[in-house]
């Protein structure tokens, strides 16, 4: 394994993760977005197989996608779901992360992950970067991208750590609150990475 910077980049629902991600790969970064790489592992056949016989053939649309709104109401009211498929995606998760890494070449690499906290999977990291924005601002954003209702997004928060604990544990913080820039404080904490 390299010596290349290890930094995880996180922020609560609706934050705007993705945006400030896209400045850093503008700048030469490497990203890693694990919630893109899960949702992926749902496609793969060994994957689908195991989440039929869990859940039922429901659980996938007849065009093969993952019906991603059974499957948030049943891990969200169920304790016992979420942890199977974090038992059993999580680990291949990890195994492909590592394989990404050896090919990857940028003075330091971003983590991407909407749980980084709750996983426990800071220690992991030479740094964390948390993406905050107020709470009124992020159920806007999300009940536009994911076409839900606000009792819908406020559940998927309560399983989320609040923002205030998450910036205690935070080594830098960018606001997208759609006041401030997002350009120069991503800049400023690039060069501090360098």
């Amino acid at each position: 394994m390299n010596n290349t910077k290890h930094i995880g980049i996180t922020g609560n629902i609706g934050s705007g993760k993705s945006s400030v991600c896209k400045i850093f790969e503008h700048l030469g970064i490497s990203i890693f977005y694990s919630d893109d790489e899960l949702k992926a592992l749902y496609l793969r056949k060994d994957i689908k197989k195991m989440m039929i016989q869990r859940f039922g053939a429901e659980i996938y649309f007849d065009d093969g996608t993952l019906n991603k709104k059974l499957l948030s109401y049943l891990v969200f009211k169920n304790k016992e779901s979420l942890e199977y498929i974090e038992t059993n995606l999580y680990h291949r998760l990890n195994l492909y992360f590592n394989e990404w890494l050896k090919q990857q070449n940028s003075p330091y690499i971003l983590f991407e992950s909407a749980i980084l906290f709750e996983k426990s999977l800071n220690d992991r990291f030479d740094g964390i970067i948390f993406v905050s924005a107020p709470e009124s601002v992020r159920i806007k954003r999300v009940m536009k991208r994911d076409d839900c209702t606000e009792e819908n997004i406020r559940s998927r928060m309560r399983l989320q750590w609040s923002e205030e604990l998450k910036i205690t544990k935070s080594d830098f913080v960018v606001f997208n609150d759609g006041e401030q820039m997002l350009i120069p404080q991503v800049l400023k904490i690039h060069q501090k990475l360098l």
